[in-house]
Parts: C-alpha cells; sequence; structure tokens
C-alpha cells in the first residue's frame, strides 16, 4: 500500500486560506502607543537615535493620539521630558500638580475622553542623578522612601484623570502602597499596569536619550532583574498580582519571549510587553541601510510578541504596522 505524506500545504494554498487558519492576529487594540511630551506649543524635535520618533509638545501629543485612536487604537502613555532645571535629589517635581505631566494628562484626556491614557510612575525624569529611586551618600536607592515619592506621584495622576498609573521603577511592595493610597483618597476606578518583570537590559539607551536621562552614577541591577533570571520575574509577577495589580509588564519583549508565555500560564491578569526602544532603532538602523524592509519585520515581531501571550504591546512601531492590520 502506498504511503502518503500528509499535505500540509493544503492550508496555505492561497492567501484567503491561510488567512481562515491563521492561528494569531495582530489588531489595533492590542497596541499602546508610548508619546514623549515636551514644554512649548506646536513644537516636534526628533530622537536621533529613533528614527521617525519625535518629542512632542503637549498640543501635538493630542494631536497625534487622536489620529491614532482614530485608526483604533485605544491606549497611549505619556513620558514627561523634565528640564535639567526641575530635576533634583528629592525629584520633587515628579508630583506636581502643575507640571509638564499632569498637564499632559489632563489635556489628553479632557480632548479624548474615550482614549485610555497611562502614565508611568518612576522617579528617573524627575531625579539629578537619573535614577528611578532616592539615593543616600553611599549611591545605594532607597526603597521605601522611593515608593513614598511614588505613591505622591500616582495621586497626582489620579487627580488629573489619568486611566493607569504605570510604576516601572522596580522598587519592592511599590504596588501595594500605590493600590492603598489610591483606594483611601477615593480613586479606586484608576488601574495599576505593573511593570513586573523589567529586565536590567541594554537596549533601553536610545529610550534614555529620548527623556534626556543620564545616570550620574553606578547601574540599575540592584533593583531591575538579572537578564539570567525567570523564576524571579514569574515571582515578582505573582507578588504584584496579589498586591493589586491590573495589568503585568514584561520589558522588553522579543528577547524574553519565554517569560511572556511563562507569565501567560501563570497570571490570571492581562500580560502586557513592552517592545522597547532598542529593539525598535536596530530594526530602523538595518531598514536604513537597506539590509529589511522594517515595516515587514515589525509586523512579525509584535505578531511573536502576540503570539507568546502579550495581550498588549507598548511599540514605538505604531505606525509601520497599522496598514498591515
Amino acid at each position: 500500500m502506498l504511503h502518503l505524506p500528509v499535505r500540509l500545504r493544503r492550508n496555505r494554498r492561497s492567501e484567503a486560506i491561510r488567512k481562515m487558519v491563521q492561528e494569531t492576529h495582530l489588531i489595533p487594540q492590542d497596541l499602546v502607543a508610548p508619546l514623549f511630551v515636551i514644554e512649548g506649543e506646536k513644537k516636534r524635535i526628533p530622537i536621533e537615535s529613533m528614527p521617525e520618533v519625535e518629542r512632542l509638545s503637549i498640543d501635538l501629543a493630542v494631536k497625534e493620539a487622536k489620529e491614532l485612536h482614530e485608526k483604533g487604537i485605544q491606549a497611549v502613555a505619556l513620558f514627561p521630558v523634565i528640564d535639567s532645571r526641575s530635576k533634583s535629589d528629592d525629584a520633587k517635581e515628579a508630583w506636581n500638580p502643575d507640571g509638564l505631566l499632569a498637564r499632559a494628562i489632563y489635556e489628553m484626556k479632557s480632548t479624548l475622553p474615550t482614549l485610555c491614557v497611562m502614565a508611568d510612575v518612576a522617579l528617573d525624569p524627575f531625579t539629578s542623578h537619573g535614577h528611578d529611586g532616592l539615593a543616600n551618600e553611599k549611591g545605594e536607592i532607597l526603597n521605601d522612601e522611593t515608593v513614598e515619592c511614588l505613591i505622591q506621584m500616582a495621586l497626582m495622576q489620579a487627580k488629573t484623570g489619568v486611566d493607569f498609573v504605570a510604576p516601572s521603577d522596580m522598587m519592592d511592595g511599590r504596588v501595594g502602597a500605590l493600590r492603598t493610597a489610591l483606594d483611601e483618597e477615593g480613586y479606586c476606578a484608576v488601574g495599576i499596569l505593573a511593570y513586573s518583570a523589567k529586565y536590567a537590559s541594554a537596549l533601553y539607551s536610545p529610550f534614555r536619550e529620548a527623556l534626556q536621562v543620564k545616570l550620574r552614577f553606578g547601574d540599575k541591577k540592584t533593583y531591575q532583574l538579572d537578564p539570567a533570571n525567570a523564576r524571579e520575574a514569574l515571582f515578582e509577577a505573582a507578588l504584584d498580582e496579589k498586591e493589586g495589580a491590573d495589568l503585568l509588564m514584561v520589558k522588553p519583549a522579543t528577547l524574553y519571549l519565554d517569560i511572556i508565555a511563562k507569565l501567560k500560564e501563570q497570571a490570571k491578569r492581562p500580560i502586557a510587553a513592552y517592545h522597547v526602544s532598542g529593539e525598535y532603532a536596530m530594526v530602523m538602523a538595518a531598514h536604513r541601510a537597506g539590509w529589511l524592509e522594517a515595516k515587514k519585520v515589525f509586523y512579525e515581531t509584535l505578531l511573536s510578541i502576540k503570539r507568546a501571550g502579550a495581550d498588549l504591546i507598548f511599540t514605538y512601531a505604531i505606525k509601520q504596522v497599522l496598514d498591515q492590520m
């Protein structure tokens, strides 16, 4: 009896069939747009290490968000670029109710009430030394004192209308502290997107350039995760979920697809992944050299992040992939 091979190619024979049996779908609602906001009006400044990404004044950031929202994007994440004169060792500008971030949140929500607005909760844009927390004279990052600052920052954001506060600092216990403080002040509806598995990655340099953040001493390895560790990331995420996180973040994304997949099996909360600045910059550099086509690579990259288990993907490549959806 003749043994015939299994004809798997029948399901790949035409585009119609391929689309019919496609297992993973990337749609605009999956994506979150990070926006860098600056002081001024009608002002845009290109970011050299992130081609086609710009720092935008609040009015232009709102305009950009509106255009993306009309194309199906449901959320933006705001990152303020703080003037060096407003930075300090105590980072008090971080919770200034009249500061750049507060005004950006207010304008974004006032103009686009149906858009989900997220804002970073970390001190690095505001500290003179560039770390995510307060530091002592030995250069040690102070956990509990930093958490008190993060509470003030999160409450300021809640008062100005943010939908999700997004602690990216990696201090111990900050999710539970933020949840308690928000609830006690009547902001029970404000969600927490916890950067639960944020690794001490070499891929953040373009982001730091975009925010004009420079480390005055040391590195972030005492509070961000060791890239060698997986179990620790899952433990961090489990603690954040228990403390009240509504969304759990893995950052970076493509070098940590295994973490996303493992967390998907463990977590009961939706999972976000951050396709970070270095991941974006490498593709754009290769594209400009003529070595690959950025749009196709970005789509495949984001599809792989979704396939691994991410429910939301933060990415700077939204415009490159929207026309492929």
